[in-house]
């Protein structure tokens, strides 16, 4: 197989530009979602009306559509470089994404590594940005951001330094954040069952037991519950 040494080197920058700018493949922009961009008509395979012209032995594909690439190196090129265009992406994300498109293992191997090399491919930046949007964003805690950067095939070592940027204090403080926002759509409601939507919202973003009973004792303890009636009904849950 020929290594594509025709390629543009790339030089990282403060502010990275878009792959289509680092690469010029003259990506469109309506090609993409929020999972990743839809296939292109080469690789959804042919339409009707091309299988008929190519049985009448035309090659075409219909106005301004672009003929899928050959070489299976600059086939996986072109597929990664439309999975990045508007969001980034894990190694994994992009390894499995070329295997179900079939695309000989060698050729995947090639292209993911020189995306790696100049940038295109950045698992630690990856997570990084994951665990400082989804904390702020979502409220998630340590916990539910390793899980969710697991599922990506992100590395346990680059999860543990991405997650660990957040401290203890940091995670409390926002649990804390989350039950005051959820304080008022459970008045009225009684006591136990009050507790257990508070401290189940806390666990299903992945803070632990200790931390979620401990946050709602006090928002109620602050609201007028009495502490003594809040420990037993917490002890209870």
């Amino acid at each position: 197989m020929t290594r594509r040494s025709d390629w543009p080197e790339y030089t990282p920058s403060p502010e990275p530009p878009s792959a289509s700018a680092r690469w010029g493949d003259g990506l469109s922009a309506d090609i993409q979602d929020s999972d990743g961009p839809a296939p292109s008509r080469a690789e959804a395979g042919p339409s009707r009306a091309s299988s008929r012209n190519r049985g009448r032995g035309s090659d075409e594909r219909g106005p301004g559509a672009e003929a899928e690439p050959k070489d299976p190196v600059e086939r996986a090129r072109a597929i990664c470089l439309r999975l990045l265009t508007g969001t980034p992406r894990t190694r994994r994300q992009l390894a499995d994404a070329l295997r179900k498109r079939e695309v000989p293992e060698e050729a995947a191997e090639e292209v993911l590594a020189r995306f790696e090399d100049v940038g295109l491919i950045d698992d630690a930046a990856f997570a990084a940005a994951w665990v400082d949007s989804r904390h702020h964003s979502r409220g998630l805690a340590r916990r539910a951001l390793a899980r969710e950067l697991r599922t990506k095939g992100v590395d346990s070592t680059v999860i543990d330094e991405a997650v660990g940027r957040l401290d203890s204090d940091s995670e409390e403080e926002t649990a804390r954040a989350l039950v005051a926002r959820k304080l008022r759509s459970t008045r009225g409601l009684d006591r136990e069952k009050r507790l257990r939507r508070l401290v189940g919202m806390l666990a299903r973003k992945g803070y632990s037991e200790g931390l979620a009973l401990r946050v709602v004792r006090r928002a109620l303890e602050e609201e007028g519950e009495d502490p003594e009636i809040l420990d037993e009904y917490l002890h209870g849950l």
